[in-house]
């Protein structure tokens, strides 16, 4: 092999280790950029629904609590996010959008009034083996709420279950709202009859920093 030919490749060697360099240079940075991205809750982007039924033919009821406080909580990913985010409910804030203006003052008298923490729901959302569950505090009492969780675009969460109120021993609750709604919860057979599910809805956004 002459002189020239070891040139050429000693050459060529050096240009591709130099685009190897490169190459990888770029893939440390863009694997840095995305270690140092995360995900945070917006609590202003947050809403938490529910829907009550009455009676013997299941008529929906719904209603929203329009505050929702949360600890500041961010992750790398948007389960890390999620997982272990304490938040808060002020009962005050339920709302119904009742054009008779009665049905809020029952809810929060009658049935959370009947508890023996009326003013707040407590919970943390908890994520593990790709379940989501709400551990839940409603008077006195601490369960879990098993979570439909959908995330679109790695953004916007929807986190969906339904709340068997004898899990919260709010049975005898759930009685004095029947009491005092006892004529506004019948239906054409003239039974009066109010649930003990209560279906939930979480809607927020992840914001990325």
């Amino acid at each position: 092999m002459n002189k020239i030919s070891i040139l050429l490749i000693v050459l060529s060697l050096s240009i591709f280790s130099c685009k190897n360099d490169k190459k990888e240079s770029k893939v440390e940075q863009e694997t840095q950029v995305i270690a140092k991205e995360n995900f945070i809750v917006k609590p202003e982007a947050t809403s938490v629904k529910w829907t009550a039924y009455k009676t013997t033919e299941k008529k929906g009821v719904g209603g929203e609590f329009t505050v929702l406080k949360f600890d500041n909580k961010s992750g790398t990913t948007p389960q890390d996010a999620l997982n272990n985010l304490k938040f808060t409910i002020p009962i005050s804030s339920l709302f119904t959008n009742d054009e008779t203006n009665t049905r809020d003052s029952k809810i929060k008298n009658a049935f959370f009034g009947s508890m023996l923490d009326t003013d707040l729901i407590k919970g943390t959302i908890k994520y593990n083996n790709d379940k989501y569950v709400a551990s839940l505090t409603m008077n006195g009492v601490t369960n879990d709420l098993p979570l439909d969780v959908e995330i679109t675009d790695e953004r916007r969460v929807t986190m969906k279950g339904t709340m068997l109120l004898k899990d919260w021993n709010a049975l005898g609750a759930l009685e004095a709202l029947n009491k005092v709604c006892f004529d506004l919860h019948k239906g054409e057979d003239g039974v009066s009859k109010t649930w003990d599910d209560v279906a939930i809805e979480v809607n927020t956004f992840l914001r990325k920093n």
